[in-house]
């Protein structure tokens, strides 16, 4: 029997690569977004099913979580820098609009999926989550959602793991090939990142997917509570 997948935010980047990843094993695999056109051309593209689904909307995600019987792979991948409103706030108002933007879209939406789901997961079950190198930087309201990320990942686990369900954060260095800096990377930027990475090269979205392929495998069933860092040997501590 294929295995069934879900990927958050399985549109763009490293959702889309995991995406690719699986369904090229011939996983039953669905991947989500919030907007249509893109969840569909995606689907289309990858030979998946799409669900368009805001993934800090409880209702949107528990319509999400009727649509399985049983999940054996799922992949919190929806994320990224959050860029809420501000103008006509103050300047303490915007910081609490900002912070709590972060934590709803890189946090919350991966804790509501999980909770909606979790019932769902077989014994031999993966959940992953994709966490940053911002957890360990000086990395904001973006880095700390990051960082509650792989604390919740553990907690998780605990939960989990009587029930043969593993819990895993990936801990992704600088990943190329990505709509995150929403073009504005400079390219002295870009070289200092690589620059850092003992291999000297930028990640790429197939990095992390292969890592998340290989949680979810039988080879790593005892692997769970844990925060891996894919960064070519770049320093967490800046």
């Amino acid at each position: 029997m294929p295995r069934t997948v879900l990927i958050t935010g399985g549109t763009s980047g490293i959702g889309r690569a995991t995406a690719a990843r699986f369904a090229a094993d011939a996983a039953d695999v669905t991947i989500t977004g919030r907007r249509s056109t893109t969840v569909d051309a995606a689907a289309r593209e990858l030979g998946v099913r799409g669900v368009v689904c805001d993934g800090t909307d409880p209702e949107q995600i528990s319509a999400l979580a009727a649509r399985f019987d049983s999940l054996d792979v799922l992949v919190n991948a929806a994320g990224g820098l959050a860029d809420p409103p501000t103008d006509g706030l103050s300047p303490l108002a915007g910081q609490a609009a900002q912070w709590r933007a972060d934590l709803e879209l890189n946090l919350l939406s991966a804790v509501l999926t999980t909770t909606a789901l979790q019932d769902k997961l077989t014994e031999g079950s993966a959940v992953i989550s994709i966490g940053s190198i911002g957890a360990e930087r000086r990395g904001g309201s973006y880095g700390a959602a990051k960082a509650a990320l792989s604390a919740w990942g553990a907690f998780l686990s605990a939960q989990l793991a009587p029930r043969g369900v593993t819990s895993n954060v990936i801990s992704a260095g600088f990943i190329d090939e990505t709509g995150f800096f929403g073009g504005a990377l400079s390219d002295a930027r870009r070289t200092a990142l690589v620059e850092e990475t003992h291999n000297k090269r930028a990640g790429v979205p197939a990095d992390i997917a292969e890592t998340a392929y290989f949680l979810a495998s039988p080879g790593a069933r005892h692997i769970t509570g844990q925060t891996l860092h894919v960064n070519g040997g770049a320093h967490t501590t800046r």
